[in-house]
């Protein structure tokens, strides 16, 4: 299909239809709300915001590559190569990532076999390496591999609504993690950036084994 003014409004509601409903899902009062009207719902409801979240993003991404549009830039040469390694420089980050995350808490399959029904998340507060450096490292990441792509129209308005999301999701979700923390993630977003990295805010070792020790539910990987 041939890009124009109308597909680009099409595909820009599709992407924040996205973000809405995504962001309304992981709300604490959606998730209560549930609960007190079903509460055993909250077993199995990471595992289904998951997959919802999945299936949903679909249609945006299948419009995206399915507009023809002419490029407004392309890497070539040495600032392809250098892009390319950039973005897979990223992708090997987040991949080492994992280790410092509770796989089966992040996709929900903790919760289904505990039959958990407590509405917020049971993650530990934990500063990875990443964390010290970072608020949101896959964050960043993920902003990293999508700027380093070959960029058309339908390309670029997805890559600048994820980022404003990435801006606007970070917040809403660093508001839940004050409610989960408390003092010490307060303290903990006073010291490191949340999803640029700077030379003078960030957190050493020993600066970051204090905060964890500080918090009531330490030594578990955070999401």
């Amino acid at each position: 299909m041939q890009f124009q003014a109308a597909d680009g409004l099409l595909l820009a509601g599709l992407w924040l239809a996205y973000f809405a409903l995504h962001s309304l899902l992981a709300s604490l009062w959606v998730k209560r709300a549930l609960a007190r009207r079903w509460p055993g719902s909250m077993r199995g409801y990471r595992l289904a915001f998951n997959a919802l979240a999945l299936l949903l993003v679909v249609p945006p991404l299948w419009l995206t590559y399915a507009l023809d549009s002419p490029y407004l830039w392309r890497w070539s040469g040495l600032s392809a190569w250098l892009a390319d390694l950039l973005a897979l420089s990223a992708l090997i980050a987040v991949l080492w990532s994992l280790r410092y995350y509770v796989g089966g808490e992040f996709l929900g399959l903790h919760q289904w076999r505990r039959g958990e029904s407590r509405v917020e998340d049971q993650e530990g507060f934990y500063i990875s390496p990443l964390h010290r450096y970072v608020r949101h490292p896959w964050y960043s990441l993920a902003l990293v591999i999508i700027w380093t792509r070959d960029m058309n129209g339908p390309l670029l308005i997805g890559a600048g609504l994820i980022s404003l999301y990435f801006v606007f999701g970070s917040r809403l979700e660093e508001a839940k993690l004050i409610q989960y923390h408390g003092e010490v993630y307060r303290r903990y977003r006073a010291c490191v950036p949340a999803l640029l990295p700077s030379p003078w805010r960030h957190l050493d070792a020993q600066g970051a084994q204090a905060l964890m020790a500080a918090a009531p539910n330490a030594n578990a990987p955070r999401k």
